[in-house]
């Protein structure tokens, strides 16, 4: 199906639920991936309001805190999530006990790390669910990166990538929590990135 992505993001960019009604009305095959972290809640409450039974998918780094993971049980039971979760092969107790702890972002290490816990499973995920949508809660507020994406483009895998808050402040996505009675999660650290404005590199690639 051809579309004019310029034109879309330019005519529904910065309407959240209008992207997310366009891309579903597209009838094809689309997954949302979450890492419930900070307003993750949002993304979720959007692409399902729409299409209550959408795949969500989760790499979960098995380094999540305590309090990321009782938000991912209530936030799955609240929303009726169709939840996947997908964990890198080796635990991380295995992990550890063979190669120690987290490796600092200065060690070389930190790359094999990042590869083994998220980006390897983010790729199976791909591979299983194999989706021609990806709805994902970037944005452009969070890294530099993210502020030169578009909330609709096409990515290296061919998918139509969706980012419908995009363009939403951290206020707007407060007020949207506020307005659905949503519930949120501040307790969040993620290995991969360790610094709250750099990439882990998966959106790099996909």
């Amino acid at each position: 199906m051809a579309f004019d992505l310029d034109a879309l993001n330019r005519e529904i960019g910065h309407a959240p639920l209008a992207i997310t009604e366009f891309a579903l009305g597209l009838d094809q095959k689309a997954i949302c991936t979450t890492n419930f972290r900070p307003f993750e809640a949002v993304i979720l409450h959007l692409v399902t309001r729409v299409r209550p039974d959408i795949p969500i998918v989760w790499m979960d780094s098995g380094y999540n805190t305590p309090a990321t993971y009782r938000f991912a049980e209530e936030l799955t039971k609240r929303l009726d999530l169709n939840l996947t979760i997908y964990h890198p092969h080796r635990s991380r107790a295995h992990r550890e006990s063979v190669e120690g702890p987290t490796p600092e972002i200065g060690d070389p290490r930190h790359a094999a790390f990042t590869e083994e816990v998220k980006l390897e499973p983010f790729r199976r995920a791909l591979a299983e669910t194999a989706p021609d949508i990806w709805f994902t809660a970037l944005r452009a507020e969070d890294t530099p990166e993210r502020s030169r994406m578009q909330p609709l483009s096409r990515n290296a895998d061919g998918l139509l990538k969706v980012a419908p808050v995009l363009h939403w402040t951290a206020k707007q996505m407060y007020q949207y929590l506020q307005q659905h009675d949503l519930p949120n999660n501040f307790d969040y650290f993620d290995p991969t990135k360790v610094e709250e404005k750099r990439e882990c590199g998966l959106h790099l690639q996909h």
